[in-house]
């Protein structure tokens, strides 16, 4: 009976299995506490709009990597099973059209060779030029390819947003359309005051590269065409209403958007006359979108700059000495906002007479800095920076604006109300139809090679040596709004590390009380040596190599002081360690014994209340 009973049991189990197998395919329960393995939202539209199959191939040199006590390589090995993990969660909400391969390219074979052919970047360690891979390669029906050189652990908060952009881009048939509209001369042209033709700047070369760049008339723009996914608007002076109205349009539609405004444009040459230096001197080199910044709820003031001394770049004197100009700022990564993809991973930016932007005061929507100042800053006229040779007056009578940060760059977001209800054109739209985007810039200095590349030409070609990120957080910007709403909407996600924090505290509070301690014997040794010394000064020459007894017996005392104070140095290390092992005895017998205790009474009490009830 027993035995037979015990058969029944076990059917009964392994049906009980292959039920909940079959009913519960695919289903997954995210039970972190930062939900590391719950897509978002945006994800799982994209995945869901693949149309045709995409390939994604994991290299990562498994065996390879357990043998190096490398740092780097250690931190890569760590890092690997969280994107295997990502890779696998995005293909089982794929419906099949997202498959995942991965290869271990072991040391001098054929998949270390095509590894690196396809461009991914190999980690060098040990002496027999081993390599360590961690990257991967996208590729679809159309021999696109998309290739992630290294899976970084330092921009594992990104990890589902570069990922889930591979997929976008292998999904997409051609490169994104990005509109220009620009009041500065940044594109190929023949320049009249030099007669020869102008190179384009540093910025356009890179963003012809990786975009379908289309350069448009503001003075004939009426309508931005439909397949255009970004538009660029550089120095905005005095745009027909037409323009405006374009620009308006192509936000309502939910078309993204990138302004760059300045209130002392330094590469603007409008109103350059030849027969009077001094005309440029005088024109207005400012920019500005009143209308279309009102109805975004947006305040901008073209007549004033933000200075920040804690910021300013060090420029050369009328004197010909160097001087920090507080307008010239070279912002750092403290600066720069860690949480957008723009920005965080940007060292530096460099910025001149830059303005600032804010929310106004009835405003609904959103404005994220991207890049803000310190809160040592202040702003002054424009004008003011237009006649003044020597910075240093700046400083004079420097005084910050009520301690807070200026926004120069930001990410504006919300549902835009169009800036021209009146109109009553064909398809007109009054209102944004999604959450828009705009991203939002006070300065256009920053798109000029001067501050922040070296272009030389060599045989023919410009050599670019970047010594600051600017072209890196223009290029970041198009980047991202020229992907589908779904891959904007993607933020960074919290790491897969998580610190001990018990632990690390009371390190640092061990660390504290062992300098304490360590300032203290310092202390005692420099007033030692004080009272030795006078104690010599007062001896004659013949017994200046002879100890006196007070000697001596200073001497002893701080030995004595010496081996007490080592003797507490060790105890509160000692004391560190014990707490150290209690609090992993205690989270063991938590895990070991009494999670399994509080899971078998419950069963208990569950199988005796289900009797009492039966019994009943």
């Amino acid at each position: 009976m027993t035995v037979g009973a015990l058969a029944i049991l076990a059917v009964l189990f392994v049906a009980v299995i292959l039920v909940s197998n079959a009913l519960f395919r695919g289903a997954r329960l995210d039970l972190t506490q930062n939900h590391l393995y719950t897509l978002s939202q945006g994800t799982n539209n994209i995945l869901g709009s693949i149309e045709e199959p995409v390939n994604l191939t994991l290299y990562f040199s498994d065996k390879a990597g357990a043998e190096s006590a490398n740092p780097d390589a250690t931190a890569l090995r760590n890092y690997a099973p969280r994107v295997r993990e990502m890779l696998a969660e995005m293909a089982a909400r794929a419906g099949g059209k997202l498959r995942v391969t991965t290869i271990d390219p072991l040391p001098f074979s054929d998949d270390e060779d095509r590894a690196t052919t396809l461009g991914l970047q190999p980690l060098p360690w040990g002496q027999g030029g081993t390599n360590l891979f961690l990257g991967i390669v996208g590729t679809n029906s159309t021999n696109g390819k998309s290739v992630m050189p290294i899976a970084d652990p330092r921009k594992e908060t990104f990890l589902e947003y570069d990922i889930a952009k591979m997929i976008h881009e292998l999904s997409m048939a051609k490169k994104p359309a990005v509109g220009l509209i620009s009041g500065l001369p940044i594109g190929a042209g023949f320049d009249p005051q030099t007669r020869q033709m102008r190179q384009p700047w540093a910025i356009v070369s890179q963003l012809e590269q990786l975009f379908d760049v289309r350069t448009l008339t503001a003075a004939s723009v009426k309508a931005i065409d439909k397949d255009i996914n970004v538009l660029v608007v550089v120095q905005p002076k005095d745009l027909a209403e037409d323009a405006q109205y374009a620009i308006d349009q192509f936000v309502m539609r939910g078309g993204h958007l990138i302004v760059f405004v300045d209130p002392l444009a330094e590469s603007d040459d409008s109103g350059a006359d030849p027969n009077n230096p001094q005309a440029a001197m005088l024109a207005d080199h400012s920019s500005d979108l009143p209308k279309l910044f009102k109805a975004w709820g947006i305040d901008y003031d073209p007549k004033k700059i933000v200075l920040d001394r804690e910021h300013a770049l060090q420029v050369s004197s009328p004197q010909g000495q160097p001087i920090r100009h507080p307008a010239i700022l070279g912002f750092n990564q403290r600066d720069l906002n860690p949480t957008d993809i723009t920005t965080a991973q940007l060292q530096s930016i460099n910025v001149s007479t830059a303005g600032f932007f804010q929310l106004a005061k009835d405003s609904k929507n959103k404005l994220t800095p991207l890049i803000q100042t310190s809160a040592d800053a202040m702003t002054v006229a424009a004008d003011r920076l237009k006649f003044m040779p020597d910075p240093s007056q700046l400083l004079a009578d420097y005084k910050p604006d009520g301690n807070q940060p200026f926004v120069v760059a930001g990410r504006l977001e919300g549902k835009f109300a169009s800036a021209f209800p009146e109109r009553n054109d064909a398809g007109h739209l009054a209102e944004s139809k999604d959450g828009g985007q705009i991203i939002l810039v006070a300065d256009t200095d920053l798109l000029s090679n001067r501050l922040w590349v070296q272009v030389q030409a060599f045989f023919g070609q410009q050599l670019m040596n970047a010594f600051a990120n600017n072209g890196d957080f223009v290029v970041n910007a198009v980047d991202n709004l020229s992907g589908s709403s779904d891959l904007i909407s993607i933020r960074g996600r919290a790491t897969s590390q998580r610190p001990f924090t018990t632990v690390d505290n009371m390190r640092r509070a061990a660390e504290e009380s062992f300098r304490d301690k360590e300032r203290e014997l310092q202390q005692r040794l420099s007033d030692t040596e004080r009272k030795l010394t006078e104690l010599q000064s007062g001896k004659s020459k013949e017994n200046e190599m002879i100890l006196s007894p007070e000697q001596k017996a200073e001497l002893t005392k701080f030995q004595d002081q010496k081996i007490a104070i080592r003797k507490e140095l060790r105890g509160v290390r000692r004391t560190l360690d014990d707490r150290i092992d209690a609090l992993g005895t205690r989270l063991k017998l938590i895990d070991i014994g009494l999670m399994p205790l509080l899971i078998t009474l419950f069963a208990l009490g569950f199988a005796w209340l289900k009797r009492r009830r039966r019994a009943a």
